[in-house]
């Protein structure tokens, strides 16, 4: 039970490093390949809500990989291929973006997570790391992740009972290069309704300490990707299908229910999973 949890807890993820409390054992590994889209919106969240110059579809292909160094720590690695195309104007003025496709690295993350207490629930510590491994394309304002480093530290929290299960994590992301750092926290439950099909809820919160100020391009801060104080109140929901003992896959979906310089529009994602 305890292993197909962490499995569920991974694919309800979207484009981040899974805060599951549960660890891998020693020698065990998990890898998913995912595909996550936000097709084709013009809004952004804000106070208030603003459009971006041009169509933008921001797809994101994502290698996760897990490994139990031992019985309690686990490595973490996340490589996420952004592929955002910008398309038509919004509105007829004078542009200042160009339309285009553009194909890149995201920021590589790699972590390491550690049970510090597994008797009547599983805790667990994180920290994970994302380089400065995005591209930037000044002409279309098409940025494929942050340009800092980002130092992610969470305390994760979970517990199965029966075919259901529930956890939580509550950490922050730290910004180099003059990004505002953030608070984070996030809740899901899943339940299995019948054999081999589980059904997933979630929220997922961001807030920004908007304690940096860097300057961007305008052409980038007329896209909206990647820019400063982001920030979500977000929810989603996805099932998971078991095809047998080590390969399973998923669907979802997700929304916000409010924001800052983040897309107002659902993301659907698919994903398989194997595990040894």
């Amino acid at each position: 039970m305890k292993k197909f949890i962490l499995v569920l807890v991974v694919l309800v993820s979207g484009n981040l490093i899974a805060q599951s409390a549960w660890t891998q054992k020693k020698g065990k590994t998990y890898t998913q390949l995912s595909y996550s889209t936000i097709s084709d919106y013009d809004r952004l969240f804000g106070e208030p809500d603003y459009n971006t110059e041009r169509k933008i579809t921001d797809n994101t292909i994502q290698l996760y990989g897990e490994y139990g160094l031992t019985d309690k720590t686990t490595l973490l690695l996340n490589l996420p291929l952004k592929l955002i195309k910008t398309g038509d104007q919004v509105f007829n003025t004078v542009p200042v973006t160009t339309a285009t496709n553009k194909t890149a690295l995201g920021n590589i993350e790699i972590g390491i997570k550690h049970l510090l207490y597994n008797k009547a629930f599983t805790l667990s510590g994180q920290l994970s790391i994302e380089a400065n491994t995005s591209t930037f394309d000044d002409n279309s304002g098409i940025r494929t992740g942050y340009d800092a480093w980002s130092f992610t530290p969470t305390l994760n929290a979970g517990k199965s009972f029966g075919k259901m299960y529930a956890q939580a994590f509550v950490g922050g992301n730290i910004r180099t290069n003059d990004y505002s750092s953030n608070f984070k926290f996030g809740a899901e439950y899943g339940i299995k309704f019948i054999q081999r099909i589980w059904v997933i809820g979630y929220l997922d919160f961001v807030s920004s300490f908007n304690n940096g100020d860097i300057i961007l391009p305008e052409s980038n801060l007329l896209t909206g990707l990647y820019v400063n104080n982001q920030e979500y109140s977000a929810y989603g929901v996805k099932g998971i299908v078991e095809i047998n003992e080590n390969f399973g896959a998923s669907a979802g979906f997700g929304g916000a229910f409010s924001g800052n310089n983040v897309a107002r529009q659902a993301a659907i994602s698919f994903g398989l999973y194997h595990k040894l």
